[in-house]
């Protein structure tokens, strides 16, 4: 679970290449092997190999977790078999009666979890804005136990200070987690600027291929690390070996993969705004976005993801039916691009009163940009908006 065996680079597109060990030092293996088993041969009675049986640790995950591990530059790295395994497995760490302040616009797959599974065992949640820190002081309260947040956020990207929000819970005695997944630790690193668990949807850019399901949990505190494993090897909501495998082989382009989309990023978020059916583009890396500033001061980068609001909800019905390179499909952070109708699709779980004062509205639509040849991406966006 440590990474004390991990080789010394320092920088971070040569991190993403090489991992933890970099290489299995059994066989001299570039590829790290796929231990596809479930159980391990113990030599003797009261001996182990260190691996016992695959729930609990697999050589496979811990090469990933420990490469989760240094680059988010945190001591210990979880590997789930999705991104809601994740956050269900640090919910478990609260108990009935702990109160947890939210990012009012987020994932609503989180809201779900959190409202119509969590909210049964007793943990309690305010919704709000967490771009700004007044109104997360005033929605502290005397069991107040932890503040989550998506930065930028899914998917009206607002962006949030993670160090002054670092510096809040720490003066409140309470935890601070951030879900990274829209940026990954290729561009920021909440651990760095104060943040005790980071979260990732391993599926999105980690993997960076849409063609498996992952979840990570990144922390540095030995306490909650041991609370995290039992809670881990305890439920077995673990990553698969082939799985890790799959996402170590997707980590080593994630520099070169970013760096293409953010690119085509944005080149199409300009594009969008210059568009006459294209009444307003939420993009970090546009100068005029609130969050700009923030961004350049706590990330390397923006990332790639736009969400842009259309003239009329009938013209999202005929965008979403004509597109031929970019399709219309859930998920992100692949090469492909894709495109999503958050109002019906990826946040249909958050009620409609807070999905309209977000602006998740029938006109939104949110588009994952892949590494495409971006003057094939602005034809299939124009000819779609026409």
């Amino acid at each position: 679970m440590e990474t004390n065996d991990c080789q010394n680079t320092t920088q971070m597109d040569t991190k993403v290449v090489h991992g933890c060990k970099g290489y299995d030092s059994h066989t001299g293996a570039i590829s790290f092997p796929i231990y596809q088993s479930a159980t391990f041969r113990h030599p003797g009675l009261s001996q182990t190999t260190g691996y016992d049986y695959s729930r609990l640790q697999n050589p496979t995950r811990e090469e990933l977790e420990n490469t989760m591990a240094i680059l988010e530059n945190g001591k210990y790295g979880f590997a789930f078999s999705s991104g809601m395994a994740a956050i269900s497995s640090v919910l478990k760490m609260f108990s009935p009666g702990q109160h947890i302040i939210v990012s009012d616009d987020l994932y609503g797959g989180t809201y779900r979890i959190f409202e119509e599974v969590y909210k049964n065992y007793g943990l309690e949640f305010s919704y709000v804005d967490t771009s700004g820190m007044e109104a997360i002081e005033k929605e502290y309260k005397a069991n107040t136990a932890a503040v989550f947040i998506e930065t930028p956020t899914n998917p009206i990207m607002k962006v949030a200070d993670i160090g002054l929000i670092a510096q809040l819970a720490k003066s409140r005695n309470s935890l601070f987690i951030v879900d990274n997944t829209f940026l990954t630790p290729y561009c920021q690193r909440p651990l760095e600027l104060g943040a005790d668990i980071v979260i990732h949807s391993g599926t999105k850019y980690l993997g960076g291929h849409n063609d498996t399901l992952a979840g990570f949990v990144i922390l540095e505190d030995d306490v909650l690390a041991e609370k995290l494993k039992l809670i881990q090897k305890s439920e077995g909501a673990v990553l698969a070996p082939f799985d890790s495998w799959l996402l170590l082989r997707g980590i080593k382009t994630l520099g070169i993969r970013l760096d293409r989309q953010q690119q085509n990023a944005m080149e199409l978020a300009k594009w969008l705004k210059e568009n006459k059916n294209v009444k307003r583009v939420y993009y970090v890396g546009l100068p005029e976005h609130e969050g700009y500033e923030i961004s350049l001061r706590q990330a390397s980068g923006f990332g790639a993801m736009i969400s842009f609001e259309v003239a009329s909800a009938e013209l999202v019905e005929k965008v979403l039916s004509r597109i031929k390179v970019i399709m219309f499909a859930e998920s992100l952070g692949g090469v492909e691009s894709l495109i999503t109708y958050p109002m019906l699709q990826t946040h249909a779980a958050v009620p409609e009163e807070i999905r309209n004062r977000l602006g998740v509205n029938d006109r939104l639509l949110r588009l994952s940009v892949g590494i495409e040849n971006v003057k094939d991406l602005i034809a299939d966006l124009e000819q779609a908006l026409e």
